[in-house]
Parts: C-alpha cells; structure tokens; sequence
C-alpha cells in the first residue's frame, strides 16, 4: 500500500485504506480486471464491488444474500472480519440499533460537497460508524463548479483531487471510480493534498442536497 494513504480502523481491529478503488459501472471482463490491476500496481489496496456490479465475477466473489443477523452471526464466528450497510440514512440506523448485536463498521453512502447530508453522518460519528463515500467527485457533474476550480487552483490540484481530499478530511473513506490508469494515479495522489480550513468551509457551504441519480437513502422505506 501507498505509504502516504492513511488507514483507518475497524471495530475488529483491522484496518481500511482511506482510499478506494470504485468499480461500478465498470464493463464486465477486461476493462475492470485491467483497472483493478492498475490501482493494484499503484498501491491501492482497497477495491469496491459488489454483486450487483454484474462484474463481481471477475475477481471471483461470494455473494451474501443474509440479513443484518446473519452477517452479525459470521462475524461473530469469525467468518469475516467486519461487516456493514450502505445507503442507510439515520432513520434507517436507528431502527437497526434496536435489534443489533453489533454496530455496522461502515455505513457506504454518497457523499460530496453538495450532499453533506448532515443528520446521518452526524450520527454515524457519534455511534463510531465509519463512513465511505461513494460518487464523491459527483459523478463529473460539478467538475466546472467556479467555487471548485477557484479552490483547484489555488492548491494546483484538479478538481477530482480537490473533492477526494474534501472527504478525507472530513474523515470518509473515499471511493473515487475510474478505468483510466492515469486517473486511478491522479486519485491516489489526492491522499497527498491537504486543504485549509477557509477552504473545507468554502467546500461545506455548496450543499444543495444534489443527488447524481437517486436517493436510496430517501427512496427506500424505514
């Protein structure tokens, strides 16, 4: 691993790199194998995927289908080491705590300057949930933001880099997708970049509560 990527950790003891590598949306076969393979190569050490990625299969997976007492019941049996949520907003978390043996480790939700969303990850924190932040540079929607290229420039940064370092600030994990190997470079570098506090609170006040696609958080029931 990247000696200057930070790590943090877990209930159990283990440790996550602070940055990851996101592969959703990334082509079934050669194009997630070769970008997995390339962030391997540059010292990622923390690969993002899931089932529903429909290229899981490439890095030969397991697909879990269990519910939260199932997934709590194989930690516990020491079948894996930590488990956790995603999309699960405070409301959702708060309902899960009435029944949960074990606090999630991570709750993997969407995350960038204009979606803070300030309730769940205020108690996320206060319960020692570790957030990850999936579509943290917004899915390049606000990549000529004048507020964000103002902040690039001044750090000689890109964009990309600039919202990779707002999250890791903040505290996230971050979760950055790309197939190009300079980028999944660039992303990396990020971890190096560190902003000032006039900066971060120029960042924080972007929050518009905008969504890249949909709200799972929102969408999905108590």
């Amino acid at each position: 691993m990247c000696e200057f990527v930070k790590t943090k950790l877990l209930p159990s003891g283990n440790s996550i790199p602070d940055v990851g590598l996101g592969v959703y949306q990334s082509a079934p076969g050669s194009e997630t194998y070769q970008a997995v393979l390339a962030a391997l190569k540059l010292g990622y050490r923390h690969i993002d995927t899931a089932t529903v990625y429909r290229n899981e299969k490439d890095w030969r997976g397991t697909t879990r289908s269990e519910a939260w007492r199932a997934l709590e019941d194989m930690q516990i049996e020491g079948l894996v080491r930590d488990v956790g949520v995603s999309n699960f907003g405070e409301l959702h978390l708060r309902k899960l705590a009435k029944t949960w043996r074990l606090k999630p480790a991570v709750n993997q939700i969407e995350l960038h300057p204009w979606l803070a969303r300030a309730d769940t990850v205020k108690y996320c924190e206060e319960q020692g949930i570790l957030l990850e932040a999936y579509s943290p540079l917004a899915r390049a929607k606000k990549m000529h933001d004048q507020t964000l290229q103002k902040i690039a420039n001044e750090v000689s940064a890109t964009p990309a880099q600039v919202l990779i370092a707002w999250t890791l600030s903040k505290g996230f994990v971050t979760l950055p997708k790309s197939v190009d190997e300079s980028r999944i470079k660039e992303n990396l570098e990020a971890a190096k970049l560190i902003l000032t506090t006039e900066q971060m609170e120029t960042l924080n006040g972007l929050d518009t509560y905008f969504v890249t696609a949909w709200d799972p958080i929102k969408d999905h029931a108590v």
